[in-house]
């Protein structure tokens, strides 16, 4: 089950960003780095604005209706990667994760036609996503969805600069 997550989801996907992302990248830091990284983005009156904002959307996933715990989200924005093609009005899908035991089964390709589909309410846009370049089985995913690389850039964790590709997918047409 995906649902469109509001301000009193705050704690919970604040809970739920840390530990994805620890899961996922934790390995690769110095813990004072990591935990740097993970009070500047996840800390939950970042998160509590991120919600209000009107322009930005997170929906959480749930293993069934039933649970009250999410097991994934992810979040859409308007595109705020470095590119130099990067224009107004285009989106961005800027997280998306799933807990470690429940990725497969399509949950994350729920999830990002969930977030793509609203950052395409108004129309076809130019969406964005920035991937690690040493992530393979993200990069194949988000290539299945018609993202190609574009560029990359430096994503800080803390003092530690990660090679961060950008990929792009130009706005389809609805035959598309």
């Amino acid at each position: 089950m995906i649902r469109r997550a509001t301000p009193a989801d705050t704690e919970a996907l604040s809970a739920l960003s840390r530990t994805c992302f620890t899961q996922t990248f934790g390995h690769l830091y110095d813990p004072a780095d990591l935990e740097a990284f993970l009070t500047e983005a996840y800390a939950p009156d970042i998160l509590h604005t991120e919600l209000e904002d009107p322009n930005r959307a997170t929906w959480l996933l749930f293993e069934d209706a039933t649970d009250e715990a999410p097991i994934g989200y992810v979040t859409a924005c308007p595109a705020q990667l470095p590119h130099p093609d990067v224009a107004p009005g285009d989106g961005e899908i800027q997280r998306l994760y799933i807990l470690q035991g429940h990725q497969g089964a399509g949950r994350g390709t729920a999830l990002l036609n969930t977030a793509l589909e609203w950052l395409e309410r108004d129309g076809p846009r130019t969406l964005w996503i920035g991937v690690w370049s040493e992530n393979y089985g993200a990069q194949r995913f988000y290539a299945r969805h018609g993202f190609e690389i574009v560029g990359d850039y430096s994503f800080m964790v803390g003092d530690h600069a990660d090679h961060e590709l950008i990929t792009r997918r130009p706005a389809r047409l609805p035959s598309e």
